[in-house]
């Protein structure tokens, strides 16, 4: 991707003319989000937004249809596609290969950043956002800026050292993992929910998931279903902070997912969750409507 967020759509039609600003070379995903009442974030985009793609990750073109690509994306395991997430991305948002170059991978680990053409230079890249992945090229850091790969054939970018961290070499483990998902959701309190969301600025509640797990090394499936399929399920009293909460009504399939907390001051269950009726990410007990939803408790880790 070219851009700091790309948002996968249902089709080339979906986008409407309101969405203008989440379609430009820039994807302004903050403003496009700020200028949605909360019923268009949570009920306007269903049937319109599957997902979103961020800085940097790759996305396989199936076709090209005036103007827009149909395209996988790897880094998004779903069970719509076996080769990872499909779904529709203009094409000015979409950018060759960049050269492999040798450096450190590391992740955004700010709620957001921006790229630039020099230390405290011009932005090239606003809005890049948690858990995008960047690759530092130079062994030290320069006046607290380091400089980090760019798509295609862009020349090298800076972004401040406290805006990122270093990947996991291998996916964090067991409790401390946990408890590290817990803090990665934490980040996102009061982000306004955004269906299909994957980004600071909006996300749905599974992409809260999604974002808290890529940020400790691991890929879960993008969505509430996939990544119930993916873990595994334990005791509710034996849930744990990090561990997931799934939700579904009766005789559907799983539709929403927390993030498990420790209990609340009543002793109920509690989560942090990307929450439509909200509008936003909120912590919170098991309300009477989550509790009669409640279908199960799963683990990420292998303990």
């Amino acid at each position: 991707m070219a851009v700091a967020a790309a948002t996968l759509w249902t089709s080339p039609k979906a986008a409407e003319t309101s969405d203008r600003l989440a379609l430009g070379t820039h994807s302004a995903i903050r403003d496009w989000v700020s200028g949605m009442t909360r019923e268009q974030r949570v009920d306007g985009l269903v049937d319109r937004t599957l997902s979103q793609v961020l800085l940097g990750d790759e996305v396989h073109v199936e076709e090209i249809e005036d103007g827009w690509a149909k395209v996988i994306v790897p880094g998004q395991p779903s069970s719509e596609d076996a080769r990872g997430y499909p779904g529709w991305i203009p094409t000015r948002q979409l950018t060759t290969t960049a050269p492999v170059r040798p450096g450190r991978p590391h992740l955004v680990s700010a709620t957001a950043t921006a790229v630039r053409d020099e230390p405290d230079g011009e932005v090239l890249i606003p809005g890049v956002t948690l858990g995008t992945r960047l690759t530092v090229i130079d062994e030290e850091s320069y006046r607290g800026w380091s400089r980090v790969v760019l798509p295609g054939p862009q020349p090298p970018g800076w972004v401040r050292v406290r805006d990122i961290t270093e990947a996991p070499n291998e996916p964090v483990g067991s409790a401390a993992g946990r408890l590290d998902a817990v803090n990665v959701a934490g980040q996102l309190l009061d982000t306004p929910y955004v269906w299909g969301g994957l980004t600071a600025y909006g996300v749905d509640c599974s992409g809260l998931v999604y974002l808290a797990y890529r940020m400790l090394g691991i890929q879960l499936p993008r969505d509430a279903h996939d990544q119930a399929d993916a873990t595994t399920a334990i005791a509710p009293e034996d849930a744990r902070p990090g561990d997931l909460y799934f939700f579904a009504r009766r005789g559907k399939r799983i539709h929403h997912i927390g993030v498990a907390t420790e209990p609340g001051p009543s002793g109920k269950p509690a989560m942090i969750h990307a929450a439509g009726n909200y509008g936003k990410v909120v912590a919170e007990e098991f309300t009477e409507e989550r509790a009669e939803t409640f279908v199960g408790a799963h683990r990420v880790f292998a303990d």
